[in-house]
């Protein structure tokens, strides 16, 4: 479960939902990704399920990253692979999503 190690207090304020993010919402370490196209909650145990499918899919194979707006990237798998994986994760979640693409990617033979 994705939750902190410490905390000072026992009980987290909700807060308020602000609007999109402005900062986040670019690739940054893989070369797909799943953006958020709308701003709702998202548990611990939605990103878990999610993971897991992404994991099982890909079989272990490539990088798998867990971020903010773009929600998970991944690299290291052909493009078929990481859009079927990423769309498996994309329905465990309860916002809608887009599959991105970095945009110097280039599909290599060798994968």
């Amino acid at each position: 479960m994705l939750q902190p190690k410490r905390t000072k207090f026992r009980r987290m304020q909700k807060g308020r939902m602000k609007g999109n993010a402005q900062r986040g919402n670019q690739l940054a370490f893989g070369s797909f990704g799943i953006k958020s196209l709308e701003s709702k909650w998202i548990t611990g145990r939605q990103i878990e399920a999610a993971r897991v499918a992404v994991t099982r899919y890909m079989q272990r194979q490539g990088q798998i990253w867990i971020r903010g707006r773009i929600i998970f990237e991944a690299d290291g798998v052909p493009f078929a692979v990481a859009k079927e994986a990423l769309r498996l994760a994309a329905q465990k979640l309860p916002v809608t999503t887009r599959f991105v693409v970095r945009r110097d990617y280039v599909e290599n033979s060798k994968e």
